[in-house]
């Protein structure tokens, strides 16, 4: 189970600093995805964004794929587990955008309230996970932990239950939401309704077997 971590303070580099940062970072890229520093002090580059949900997340009907339930012209979609993708920020993009940019990648029509953005970082045979703040920036987290991912990665996660602002849904998103979660207990019902018929019928073989006149 992941370790939660204290959130570590911002630390402010100068634009000097911030140079010699990116090129370390650049000669110890191996995968072409470098960053780059403009003249005004504002560098971009690349991170790479995990996909953990849980929950079905609302697409557009006609970009959906896969396991899903129909709601108008909208979709329940869930993603593949282990689903990574890369987003091309600048240093000023804060968690609050990248999480809206991986929605509008990804086509979903859900309120970015209801999702939130990790770091994991492993230390000591350990793995910590921390939530970011809607104001903390990820590209500079990834320039100072270097283009590792075993050192730093970036995870996308649902809420927890407790922490949604369901007000902030509309009426059709959370009637949908309520389809998806009666779908899901009448095919858990219908599992162990088949379970117990199959235990029922052997046990009842057997005592056939017991019975049978010899």
């Amino acid at each position: 189970k992941d370790v939660q971590k204290e959130r570590e303070p911002h630390v402010y580099l100068s634009k000097e600093e911030v140079k010699e940062k990116i090129q370390s970072y650049n000669s110890s890229v191996t995968d072409k995805l470098k960053m780059t520093l403009n003249a005004n002090g504002i560098y971009t580059g690349f991170i790479k964004v995990q996909m953990e949900l849980c929950r079905p997340i609302t697409v557009q009907s006609s970009q959906s794929q896969g396991r899903c339930a129909h709601s108008n012209n909208e979709t329940a979609f869930y993603l593949p587990d282990g689903c990574v993708n890369t987003l091309h920020i600048s240093s000023t993009n804060t968690v609050r955008e990248v999480i809206e940019a991986l929605l509008k990648k990804f086509f979903v029509a859900d309120n970015p309230a209801k999702f939130a953005l990790y770091k994991r970082c492993h230390k000591e045979d350990q793995v910590y996970t921390c939530k970011l703040s809607d104001r903390e920036h990820p590209l500079y987290l990834r320039l100072v932990a270097g283009p590792r991912t075993e050192m730093l990665s970036f995870v996308l996660r649902e809420h927890e239950t407790g922490e949604v602002m369901w007000e902030a849904f509309s009426i059709p998103e959370l009637q949908n939401f309520l389809r998806i979660l009666d779908k899901e207990e009448n095919d858990q019902l219908q599992i162990l309704k088949n379970r117990y018929a199959a235990y029922r019928g052997k046990l009842e073989e057997a005592l056939r077997g017991v019975f049978k006149p010899g």
